[in-house]
């Protein structure tokens, strides 16, 4: 591998040869690189990052101590098959956070978008696909085919089903267990994780305006506190409220779930995090 100007490689890192990297890389003591594997423009990798694989990592991504990627998948079915992982720009990988490459079928690739925030001890398994500006907190696992939307935020000690899927701007609660679709917009929490209305602080934050917000707690209310089935509950909406776009997200996600769609907790408490 030729050096390539402004990328800095500590003597005691171990870089395949076939390693493509870019300029303005650096790679701290005792990284391990394999071959194939691509690293970005900007990138630093600090202290015993280990990346192997079909691997790519984007632009100006900061790896920190003790993180894997691209790892072989933890499935029964791999049979060390070509598989790989594709990881976008600007995003911050924590400590000991550990990114698996796909698995056979269903593409082969795990996916990893671009500004994403993964917090240390972190697992995202194989064939996962995260979207962008997600943040997934400290040790929280998710299984494989998991997908997870833009802007979502997964809490701390989080586990998540293999196959679930997690909605843009939704919050899910820490020490939860998602086994069904959490939907966008939406707060969830539990052991076998309750959805406890829409996640209006996010929202807020992210400049949706009052009248989307209504729009969409009218959409709530009627999905989930209503005594409609879903189907029910899907053409009502559609007939009662305006076509935005924040209302067919919402209203898509629920008709396309196939591990079924988290429901409402009975309790008139408050959220419990």
């Amino acid at each position: 591998m030729a050096k390539q100007q402004k990328t800095s490689v500590h003597p005691s890192a171990i870089v395949h040869k076939s390693a493509s990297i870019s300029e303005n890389v650096s790679i701290g003591p005792f990284c391990i690189i394999g071959e194939g594997v691509k690293i970005g423009p900007g990138c630093k990798l600090a202290n015993n990052v280990i990346v192997e694989g079909d691997t790519a990592i984007g632009p100006n991504c900061t790896i920190h101590p003790f993180a894997g990627l691209g790892l072989p998948p933890q499935d029964l079915k791999y049979k060390g098959e070509k598989t790989g992982l594709t990881i976008g720009e600007n995003n911050v990988i924590r400590e000991y956070v550990t990114i698996h490459r796909g698995s056979v079928g269903d593409g082969g690739r795990t996916v990893l978008g671009d500004n994403n925030f993964i917090m240390a001890y972190a697992h995202v398994a194989h064939d996962n696909l995260i979207g962008n500006h997600v943040i997934i907190t400290n040790a929280a696992t998710l299984g494989g085919h998991v997908e997870v939307q833009d802007h979502a935020i997964i809490g701390g000690v989080v586990a998540v089903h293999q196959f679930t899927r997690i909605g843009s701007y939704s919050m899910t609660g820490g020490f939860s267990g998602i086994g069904q679709d959490i939907p966008p917009y939406t707060m969830a929490s539990g052991p076998r994780a309750k959805l406890y209305g829409l996640n209006l602080v996010g929202l807020r934050r992210h400049g949706f305006s009052r009248e989307t917000i209504n729009e969409l707690t009218r959409a709530y209310k009627i999905l989930f506190r209503s005594k409609h089935t879903l189907k029910e509950a899907v053409k009502k909406i559609r007939e009662d409220l305006p076509r935005s776009a924040e209302i067919e997200t919402l209203l898509e996600f629920v008709l396309n779930s196939k591990r079924g769609i988290c429901r409402p907790s009975a309790s008139k408490t408050a959220l419990p995090f």
